[in-house]
Formats: structure tokens, sequence, C-alpha cells
């Protein structure tokens, strides 16, 4: 045996016993801590823990699933129901036989049964003839059943509906700001269908100057939107359809700003345009000026606001006292600097409404008390 297995050997026999005392003392000892603890420091409930396993994900805001796929389910389930739209006119505006497809965008399945698709106006505005594509490779030839420029929303229709799948609807009414979306459309047609893009909630009530989409406060958000996305399907956590994406900002320096028509705010329209073919709408049967706005009113020296140019006679303006030339400034009180913002505040009336309109006429305010009338198609 060497120097060191002898030196081990000896010296075990001393310290082995006081091991062995320690050992069976640290034990009773943890047990009396065990069974006195209670009794010297009262149970405080636990904190819960701060870590975050990287494989579960947060607890959702509003009682959503929790589910790391949670983006593939809602592809899974809403992609299906996401179809392409293709606009073909004419390739010049003497009419012909031949047509040619001059531009492309998405479309919602909204009811499978009777294959209606709700998506943009300026979608299939002009159209001679509309090719649905669908996501499982069919493509049918699409009919409007109604459109309104107003609010830029259209209702396609197609005939073969088997096989179809509707989106859910959900209610765009409960959302909140930075709750997470996922958007899904055609960008650049055909070649890049069913795109699924995802991002936030950025804002709420966001106002636009285009046609159509002023007359809705907007969804705002930072999931990618392009060229082709429009009608397509904005989504939330739940799998549920609330907006309808419409437009982006493309001003250079930008990104990460897309609008959507909240789903609630548009369904009245959508349902009007299956069952009549047109959407109702109240108003003061004027014509306004729409290049008139602050800049100009400014370098003029005129009061900002919506002016008038044409006044239907007999109509609601009309009988109220408004004139062309006058300037509308306020809608029950609520202050209106160009065509698009009076559109805005008019849509949340209805015919027989009574509205009070402020204007301005020859450098002078006046007010006056307006029933709205509904407006002709077309308007």
């Amino acid at each position: 045996m060497g120097y060191f297995d002898d030196f081990y050997t000896r010296r075990r026999p001393r310290y082995l016993p006081y091991i062995i005392v320690a050992l069976i003392s640290a034990i009773i000892g943890g047990l009396l801590v065990a069974a006195l603890a209670p009794k010297i420091w009262p149970q405080q409930p636990q904190s819960p823990s701060l870590a975050i396993n990287p494989l579960t994900p947060l607890p959702l805001p509003k009682g959503g699933e929790s589910n790391p796929f949670q983006v593939v389910n809602i592809a899974k389930s809403v992609g299906p129901a996401i179809v392409g739209i293709a606009n073909f006119q004419s390739p010049n505006t003497f009419g012909g036989s031949d047509l040619e497809e001059v531009g492309s965008g998405s479309g919602i399945i909204i009811d499978a049964a009777n294959g209606y698709i709700v998506t943009n106006n300026h979608v299939v505005q002009g159209a001679k003839k509309l090719v649905v594509s669908l996501a499982d490779g069919r493509n049918a030839e699409g009919k409007i059943v109604g459109q309104d420029d107003r609010t830029d929303l259209a209702v396609v229709r197609i005939s073969g509906t088997n096989g179809l799948v509707a989106a859910p609807i959900g209610d765009s009414n409960k959302l909140e700001v930075g709750e997470p979306v996922v958007a899904i459309g055609n960008p650049g047609g055909e070649e890049f269908a069913r795109s699924v893009t995802v991002g936030v909630v950025s804002a709420l009530n966001r106002f636009l100057q285009l046609t159509g989409e002023s007359s809705f406060n907007l969804i705002q958000t930072d999931a990618a939107i392009n060229p082709g996305n429009s009608g397509g399907a904005l989504v939330n956590w739940q799998g549920q359809v609330i907006g309808i994406n419409s437009a982006k900002n493309q001003e250079p320096g930008f990104e990460g700003m897309g609008f959507a028509i909240p789903i609630s705010d548009a369904w009245p329209v959508i349902t009007q345009l299956i069952k009549t073919g047109r959407a109702s709408h109240a108003g003061l049967l004027v014509q306004i000026n729409e290049r008139y706005n602050e800049e100009f009113a400014q370098a003029k020296g005129w009061p900002a606001g919506a002016l008038v140019v044409d006044v239907t006679a007999g109509g609601p303006a009309d009988k109220a006292g408004i004139k062309a030339g006058d300037i509308i400034t306020t809608v029950d009180g609520k202050a209106v600097t160009n065509y698009f913002e009076l559109t805005h505040e008019l849509f949340k009336y209805k015919a027989n409404d009574k509205v009070k309109l402020g204007y301005s006429r020859n450098g002078k305010s006046s007010e006056t008390t307006v029933t709205l009338a509904e407006l002709p198609p077309g308007q």
C-alpha cells in the first residue's frame, strides 16, 4: 500500500464517528425546523414566479387560448376562407370583347352556403369580369351583389359553393390597443395567396381622408399589409375576423401603418348590400368641393370647413336655408374642416335624424337645423 493509501487508512477511523454524528444532527435539526417553522414564521402566500418558460406563451388578454402555435391554427382555420379576386376590364374606353386583368385584391367568405364574399369596393370597381380564386385551387366567376363607394365595401357571390369555408366573425367593438392580430390576404396576387402576417392593434379610431375609408373610425395595425391585401381579413387571437384590410400609409419613411375597416361597423352595410344591392346613407343632398381644405382656406382668409358648391332643390339642406358658397363648419357641434370630415360625421346618422349645422356665409357664422334625407344611389 502506498503512502497516500496508508495515510487515508490510518486517519479514517479517527474522523468517521464525528461525521456520522454530524449527519444525524443535521437530519434531526432539519425535521425540527420544518415542524416549528409555521409557528415561528406565519406562512405567507407565495409570489408567482417571474420566470417564463420560453416554450410556454404568455397568457392572452381577454381569456384567449394559450397556444404556442396559435398563428398556425388561425392560418389553418381562417386561411381557407380568404380568396383572391382578379378584376378584368376592357383595355380601352371603347369596350370590346377582349378583357385584361387590371388589378387584384382579396376577399373573405362570410356565407359558405350562399357563396357570399365581402371585399373592398375599390377591388371590384369598374370590373367587366371577376375571377375568384379559392384556397383549394378552383377558380370561379364572381358576380357583384352590391357595392358602395361611400364605405368602400362590396359583396361578391360565386355559384360553386361545395367545400367553401366561411370565416368566423368577431366583435371589433371589443378590441384593445396592443392586442395581437393576424392579417391574411393575397399581396401581389395569386402568386402570394393567403400570406399571413402578424402584428398588434397599434391604435383605434383612426381617421383617413380617403373616399370610403373616411366614413369609419379605422383600426391601425403594424401587421404587414401590401397591395393585394385589400379586402382581406384582420383576425383576432381567437380566430375571428375583426377587420377588413383596406389601406396602408405609403409615405416615404413610414412602415407598419396599415388600416382596416372594423367589421362591426361594416356589418350593417354588408347586410344591406346582400339584401338590396345597395346601402342606405343619410345626407344633406349637397355637392361639396373635395379640394377645399384648411390650407386653401387659410390662403384665402376663409374659414376651414366643407365648401358647398351646389344644393339640391327641395332637399334637406335647401329647406334649412343652406346655399351654394356656404362653408359648413360644424355638425352637432363637432368641427369639420373638409369634405372627408363632413362625410365622417354624417355617417353616424340615419335618414330623418335632425342635426345642427354651423356654417359661414360671407364671413358671418350662422346655425341651422337639418332633417337628413336618404341619399339616392351613387351619392
